[in-house]
This record gives structure tokens, C-alpha cells and sequence, in this order.
């Protein structure tokens, strides 16, 4: 899982301003521009869901990476099977995805999440749904 050994090298090696909202915690670990992508950069954060935690309707316009570090959270864009992610498993969203369901899936135990985003310079990583 190069990946994986990715996320947690950058997670280890960079800390950031915490962001909360909605009840779940979010820690900026990463960022970047893309030298080789005009206008792009590649931000990576840390999300904590407390039980029964879940996020509203939103977009990343990003192409959007999620690896679950602890806890088991359920994930699903709009129009897609919803997915019950353990620690260890990965979610992937397009630019173009609706991320419908995003929520910690147990109501007694905590879970975090790692996010990285590919995404267009200066543009907000998250925005509600339309």
C-alpha cells in the first residue's frame, strides 16, 4: 500500500490549523502546489468523527482521497452504493461527485479519517451541495 506509507509519512511529517464544523474536527496536515498542474495543489487534512457524527451534503470539487486511520465511518456519493469503511480501507470521489453520505458509523466509538485532495489553487476543499 504505497499509499498508505504516503499518508501516513506526510500525516507524520507535517501539523496544521484545526477546522472545526458540524461537529467533526478537521486538522490541516499538508499543502502543496503542483508544479507540473497549472493552478492546482494538493491539501491534506485529518478529520475526527465522534460517535454518531455525520457531515451535510457537500462537494469537494477535487479529486478526493479518504483512508480511514480508526473507527468505521459510511460513505457514499450521490448515485452510488453506500460503503461501511473500516481502518486501513480507502474512498475515492471525482470533482464532479455529490458526497451524500459522510458520517462516523458506530454511535459509541470514535473514527478518524485522513483526506487528501487534488484540487484547483485557493478553491475551498469543501462547499455545501447545491
Amino acid at each position: 500500500m504505497i499509499i498508505r506509507k504516503v499518508f501516513v509519512t506526510l500525516a507524520l511529517l507535517y501539523g496544521a490549523s484545526v477546522v472545526q464544523a458540524q461537529g467533526s474536527i478537521a486538522r490541516g496536515l499538508f499543502q502543496t502546489d503542483v508544479d507540473m498542474t497549472a493552478d492546482q495543489e494538493i491539501v491534506m487534512v485529518e478529520v475526527e468523527y465522534p460517535p454518531g457524527v455525520s457531515s451535510a451534503s457537500h462537494r469537494h470539487n477535487a479529486h478526493t482521497v479518504v483512508y480511514v486511520l480508526e473507527g468505521t465511518v459510511a460513505m457514499q456519493v450521490e448515485g452510488g452504493d453506500l460503503q461501511t469503511l473500516s481502518a486501513g480501507e480507502v474512498f475515492y470521489e471525482t470533482p464532479d461527485d455529490i458526497h451524500s453520505v459522510s458520517r462516523n458509523a458506530s454511535d459509541t466509538v470514535p473514527a478518524k479519517i485522513l483526506v487528501f485532495f487534488l484540487k484547483k489553487k485557493d478553491a475551498p476543499a469543501s462547499e455545501p451541495a447545491p
